[in-house]
């Protein structure tokens, strides 16, 4: 399974300040190792951000995103106790969910 989703969440009065990092090696399928071999396409298809259980984001990435993607989005509604979970998918099957609780 793939390393932890880095989740931070920053309230600042009713806007939550959210950033998450998916570490992935985001393969295009087009780079070439050292022994001139193609390395074959690896990249997060799917990936969704609940809060409380509810969809806030849901995504579709493709090779055109670097390596370990960041994103950072605003979002309201979002109080200390709530929880943030973040699921990713990648076009070889592997999957990584993580979960936050806003302090």
């Amino acid at each position: 399974m793939a390393d932890t989703i880095k989740i931070r969440a920053q309230l600042q009065g009713e806007i939550a300040d959210i950033r998450v990092l998916m570490q992935h090696p985001m393969e295009t399928g087009q780079r070439k190792d050292e022994k001139g071999e193609t390395l074959p396409a690896n990249f997060i298809q799917t990936f969704s951000i609940l809060h409380n259980g509810k969809p806030l984001i849901d995504g579709q990435l493709n090779t055109s995103v670097s390596k370990n993607p960041l994103f950072a989005f605003k979002a309201k509604g979002i109080r200390p106790g709530d929880k943030l979970t973040v699921a990713w998918k990648d076009n070889l099957g592997d999957k990584r969910q993580d979960e936050l609780t806003i302090v």
